[in-house]
């Protein structure tokens, strides 16, 4: 025991590092998911059949590109986007590089989750909010989001902790994190005690991310 804490301590800056490259990743898909991913649900809920926008055209494209994105192995996800990436961000490697990749899998993933999320408000509240003449933001904003709150809240949540594992995959391209540094350093090194702690890392990691997303659910949902 005392061995491993002696190692953990001599460690300490590399952990520190890690996390905080596993940070940027997360706080960048989360950021790609919130910004563009939830838009890109709406449209979705909107435009598909029976909806108030129903447009056959727009939803088969975008649901298109949402199914294969999400249906692509992400490893060979990343490394089919290393020329997208390069282009992006100047290089394929690194903690910026991992962030394009991640990015594009949170749009895909959170989109579909808002769409599932909207897809579960009451008809009567759309009926409701057209007979009011509330336009198509303030029935985006006023109406729907109000209503599916909750579910977009647990959805991120889910979506967050997804985005989590992922970036335990960045290490492979060299996107750093604390995935990369479990390999690297306990793995590779037979530093069994070190590893195990990377492990208590992301398992606290991921049940406080799980808490606070239910306990915010469950307090705005107003049904």
């Amino acid at each position: 025991m005392n061995e491993t804490l002696s190692i953990i301590a001599q460690y300490q800056s590399e952990i520190w590092k890690a996390i905080g490259e596993t940070f940027i990743m997360v706080g960048f898909s989360i950021a790609a998911a919130v910004l563009l991913g939830l838009p890109a649900g709406t449209i979705l809920y909107l435009c598909g059949k029976g909806q108030k926008y129903e447009n056959r055209l727009v939803f088969t494209i975008l649901n298109s590109l949402v199914n294969v994105i999400r249906s692509f192995p992400f490893l060979l996800l990343v490394v089919f986007m290393i020329p997208f990436t390069r282009l992006v961000v100047g290089t394929a490697l690194g903690t910026m590089a991992a962030t394009v990749p991640m990015s594009v899998v949170a749009i895909a993933y959170y989109s579909r989750l808002v769409e599932q999320s909207l897809l579960d408000v009451p008809k009567g509240v759309i009926e409701a909010a057209t007979s009011m003449g509330a336009s198509t933001l303030q029935l985006i904003f006023k109406f729907l989001y109000v209503e599916a709150r909750s579910g977009l809240v647990l959805g991120l949540t889910t979506s967050t902790i997804s985005f989590i594992s992922y970036s335990t995959v960045m290490g492979i391209v060299g996107g750093g994190g604390v995935g990369d540094f479990a390999i690297r350093y306990g793995y590779q090194r037979f530093e069994t005690g070190l590893m195990a702690f990377t492990i208590v890392v992301m398992i606290f990691l991921v049940q406080t991310i799980q808490f606070t997303g239910s306990t915010i659910s469950r307090r705005i949902d107003k049904r």
